[in-house]
């Protein structure tokens, strides 16, 4: 941790209350600054949340830790002392009525495909490999990406469906720049090692196979790191960044409407990782047309999690069940049980269904009840579940919870983060605020540099000035 900065300083406003906002604020907070965290939500943690319904426990969809920094790593374990508990990786896809272990076994693939599909696969991957020897064409999109890695029978048979259902859109409107980043350093032949000769994989996050996780839920590293903030500074709940007041290329304010009404806050240094497109809309005055068009351009997905609570001890084996069929309205199911047995009541236990939407579309509209109805109806289809066995349920929403990666998004961001960065005093960090691909050790360690940029400038600004001798 970095030397504490004497003298008086005035505040640090952070606008958002997630991983990225946190770690920041804990960070600056142990430096010795002022800190004000705020989140429009009730709770803290963004996705990396935990719900606590009627004794029951779960994630906004699953959240594992794992990180190849050991700085990262030692962060979160100083932090958590004791309540971090390791935990197996068990993840399939659930493919035409069959399971399939993921990360890919040949064995399992070749039983459940049959001999004829599985010969595909192989025969387009040797094929791209070779087509690869003679130059690789330009890649733009994830279908330019996955095909050239895998094959276009793999990627028609299950990264078309499951990406288009999770997205929204054709994997030809996907950008290649987040496909590469979230299964970056994965092949088929990769994969295909990894079952044979018992790769951990280590240094490919798809491939992990263990990874840290709180007992009572990912939720409870936000909660400490608001612990700890709130020791010397202040997290406000339940309150909305409305503006942003700025003048010579420095932010000198933000407006803000919470519990007690409207109040102005100023501060020296200002951390953003609220939406980016959120943060070019509440600028006052107003950024230039182009920016504005990039902002309106860029695009969230958002996240519905449907959770059903079952009175018997365990359902299922697994960490993650992916579902890439469009028959079935949810892509994943995890069951925090097999996380933590601390996540249910003792003899019962839960799924947690994601469904990947956007406002506005007919899933968002759906009320909790017809959410949960058509939940637990699939459930029932799959063979999960009975009806009967449903003692409750809890739905929800998560608006902006995934940044859209359509092609085009790349040059839009360029614009944005150019004019951005003229602000002396503004740092954008973590998921939302950069429009990036991040998981939890990277929104962490985003919060933790804007963080010591802060720190660095500080102590540079107290140092008394070297005059030279005539």
């Amino acid at each position: 941790m970095s030397t504490p900065v004497t003298g008086k300083k005035k505040t640090t406003v952070i606008a958002g209350g997630g991983l990225t906002g946190l770690s920041a604020g804990y960070a600056l907070t142990r430096a010795g600054f002022k800190v004000k965290v705020i989140e429009q939500d009730s709770a803290v943690g963004g996705l990396s949340r935990t719900i606590v319904h009627n004794g029951f426990r779960f994630d906004l969809g699953g959240h594992r830790f794992f990180t190849n920094n050991r700085e990262t790593d030692a962060f979160i374990k100083n932090l958590m002392g004791g309540e971090l508990v390791s935990v197996p990786r068990k993840s399939t896809i659930l493919l035409r009525n069959k399971y399939f272990d993921y990360p890919l076994r040949p064995l399992n693939a070749l039983s459940g495909l049959g001999i004829p599909t599985t010969a595909r696969i192989v025969t387009d991957y040797l094929a791209e490999r070779l087509r690869g020897l003679a130059g690789k064409p330009a890649q733009v999109s994830l279908e330019d990406w996955v095909v050239s890695h895998f094959g276009r029978t793999m990627f028609d048979l299950y990264f078309k469906v499951y990406s288009e259902k999770v997205w929204g859109i054709d994997c030809s409107r996907i950008s290649v720049d987040w496909v590469a980043q979230r299964i970056r350093g994965l092949s088929l032949a990769g994969a295909v090692k990894n079952a044979f000769f018992k790769f951990s994989g280590r240094d490919i996050p798809s491939l992990v196979d263990r990874f840290n996780y709180p007992e009572l839920g990912i939720g409870r590293i936000s909660d400490r790191l608001k612990e700890e903030i709130e020791s010397h500074g202040h997290v406000l709940t339940d309150t909305k960044v409305e503006r942003i007041y700025h003048s010579g290329f420095r932010v000198d304010s933000v407006e803000v409407n919470g519990p007690s009404g409207s109040s102005i806050i100023g501060g020296r240094e200002f951390i953003s990782s609220m939406p980016m497109t959120k943060l070019v809309r509440i600028l006052s005055p107003a950024p230039p047309r182009n920016v504005l068009a990039a902002a309106a351009w860029l695009k969230f997905r958002d996240l519905i999690v449907v959770a059903v609570m079952v009175g018997r001890k365990r359902i299922t084996g697994q960490t993650w069940i992916y579902i890439p069929e469009q028959e079935i309205p949810f892509g994943r199911i995890h069951e925090p049980t097999n996380w933590s047995e601390k996540m249910a009541p003792d003899g019962k236990t839960l799924l947690v269904m994601e469904f990947f939407c956007s406002t506005g579309d007919s899933v968002w509209n759906e009320s909790d009840k017809e959410l949960a109805g058509i939940t637990i109806t699939g459930l029932e289809q799959l063979g999960f579940i009975k009806k009967n066995e449903v003692i409750d349920s809890c739905v929800v929403r998560a608006p902006k919870a995934y940044p859209l990666f359509e092609v085009g998004y790349a040059e839009r961001c360029t614009t944005i983060h150019s004019y951005l960065s003229t602000f002396k005093n503004l740092h954008l960090a973590g998921r939302g605020g950069m429009f990036r691909y991040y998981n939890m050790d990277h929104a962490i360690e985003s919060g933790l540099q804007a963080a010591e940029r802060i720190i660095k400038t500080e102590v540079r600004s107290q140092k008394p000035e070297v005059k030279s001798g005539k």
